[in-house]
């Protein structure tokens, strides 16, 4: 029970208006504004079913709506049990692990660093925190950088995710840990070699004292809703393709080698899918070559439009603007090479 002076002052605060009270765009509430926003996006939908809808095809519409479906039905439960995963790791495994587990020698603990980003598995959105937390106890930064280019891309999860969604292609699974790997590691030891300490701003040590079911919470809830928009979006984006794009501009594109590659590299880039789902949307643009389908498996979990901001905000954007590029092209001739090999 409250008394004196200062309780008197505190009911009486608790009294008044808040203090944007009666300015402009200040009084709608979150939750009369997420109201609003649900009316808008339901009478959009309104509007398309009465006046957009009729002037498309049933067919095509139909197919639309199948292939969406299937790519995030498809998705979905490795999505969760990734998420879920990487949640997991966030909050209850020490850091002190990856400084017991990793050798001292930074050239050693490269491919070191590869190697328990293939064993532990994390979503890219939780990888680039995770490596921040890495450097920030003490890791080689070109280790802690490996380790963010591996792990969300050759995890188990996402393996897993991928012999599903290419169940007559298990050559799609090999050729996605061998080129993933491989770029993880020379990107790493490129690092290594010609990075300064200039262009790497090193987070330091988190200590906001946080409980690790809370911390589990945290990450799973943003990781679930930030990575299921994006399923969302990428789903969306690869039925539109499927559908909407002519298909003799598709077969145009798809018949030139390097021109597919590139194109699905800088898809990649644009969709930013979630590393557990991109390869139900891979498999789902049949009109491009395997080793072009590599490539957007290669590319979209280590360079994408969410992780050059999540780079840049975290290692600051002299790092983003070198580490990215580099990471780009490595993906990219790396992917070829492979895909050459298995195809």
């Amino acid at each position: 029970m409250r008394d004196g002076p200062t309780a008197r002052v505190a009911d009486h605060d608790e009294a008044l208006p808040p203090p944007g009270w009666g300015r402009s765009g200040s009084t709608a509430t979150p939750g009369a504004r997420a109201l609003w926003i649900f009316a808008a996006i339901a009478m959009l939908l309104v509007v398309g079913r009465l006046w957009v809808a009729p002037a498309i095809a049933a067919e095509s519409l139909d197919a639309w709506a199948t292939i969406f479906v299937a790519i995030c039905v498809q998705a979905l439960p490795f999505l969760v049990f990734g998420v879920t995963l990487s949640a997991a790791i966030t909050a209850f495994v020490p850091p002190s692990f990856f400084n017991r587990v990793l050798p001292r020698r930074p050239a050693a603990a490269v491919p070191a660093a590869a190697v328990a980003g293939a064993v532990l598995p994390g979503c890219e959105c939780a990888s680039v925190p995770v490596a921040g937390g890495l450097m920030a106890r003490g890791v080689a930064p070109a280790a802690a950088l490996t380790f963010l280019l591996a792990a969300p891309a050759i995890n188990p999860v996402v393996l897993v995710a991928t012999a599903v969604a290419f169940p007559r292609d298990p050559e799609m699974v090999l050729g996605r840990f061998l080129a993933s790997i491989v770029v993880a590691v020379l990107a790493g030891w490129l690092w290594l070699r010609f990075g300064k300490g200039e262009w790497l701003r090193i987070p330091r040590p988190a200590t906001d004292g946080i409980g690790r079911w809370e911390r589990f919470r945290q990450a799973m809830r943003h990781d679930i809703m930030h990575a299921g928009g994006f399923l969302v979006v990428g789903g969306l984006a690869a039925a539109t393709i499927n559908v909407i794009v002519p298909a003799n501009w598709v077969s145009g594109v798809a018949g030139i080698p390097w021109l597919s590659v590139l194109t699905l590299a800088v898809l990649a880039v644009l969709m930013s899918i979630c590393s557990e789902a991109d390869a139900f949307v891979a498999a789902s643009l049949t009109q491009f070559s395997p080793t072009a389908k590599l490539a957007f498996l290669v590319v979209g979990p280590m360079v994408d439009l969410k992780l050059i901001a999540l780079q840049a905000g975290i290692f600051g954007p002299r790092f983003a603007v070198r580490f990215v590029p580099l990471t780009f092209v490595l993906a990219v001739a790396v992917s070829a090479l492979v895909g050459w090999m298995l195809w």
